[in-house]
């Protein structure tokens, strides 16, 4: 932990990303199997599930693609997200309003059009912008190749006397000992 200091004095401590300590009891290939494991641990009274993590292994960053954008999907998309905002815009404007001058429900509906005709011609624009450079649309997400579960040591063959009849690669492996850090980038050959 450090301790920083604030522009008006007083100090907080601030808590930096570590790895877990314990042992890998077992290490699985979704994080549907590793999160069945724990809550497998979990339902097994008097385990202490608190010293327990799921480490994910060998990150890797995936793109789906959705579908294919055209200036339908883009103008529908703009008016979705206008439309909320609108409706934000129009919410709190309506409850911190006055009680004897409320502008009512017309003025709420009326801010969600607004929006969504807002959004609509911003969701135009920017389709226009990366016409050709990006004609499809996605959805970005971070997945791990293996997740492994971390126990403390104390109570890891407890948790693989547990779990002893799960799916999954059981390794006799400290934290220490497992290659969690390989950098972002894989080794050149």
């Amino acid at each position: 932990m450090s301790n920083t200091q604030s522009l008006f004095g007083g100090g907080r401590q601030v808590a930096f990303p570590a790895l877990p300590t314990g042992d890998v009891i077992a290490t699985y290939g979704t994080y549907e199997e590793a999160q069945s494991a724990v809550d497998k641990l979990a339902e097994n009274d008097g385990f202490p599930i608190q010293g327990a993590a799921i480490v994910g292994n060998d990150m890797k960053s995936v793109e789906r693609v959705t579908g294919r954008l055209s200036w339908g999907r883009a103008a529908g998309a703009g008016a979705a997200s206008g439309l909320w905002l609108g409706l934000l815009f129009g919410l709190v404007t309506t409850i911190f309003t006055p009680a004897g001058s409320n502008p009512g429900t017309g003025y709420l509906l009326g801010a969600v059009l607004l929006g969504a005709a807002f959004g609509m011609v911003f969701g135009l624009i920017s389709y226009a912008v990366s016409r050709r450079r990006r004609d499809f649309s996605s959805v970005m997400q971070v997945v791990a190749s293996t997740y492994s579960l971390v126990v403390s040591a104390e109570s890891a063959n407890r948790a693989r006397n547990i779990l002893g009849g799960t799916q999954g690669t059981t390794e006799v492996t400290t934290i220490q000992d497992a290659n969690f850090d390989d950098g972002p980038f894989p080794p050149v050959a």
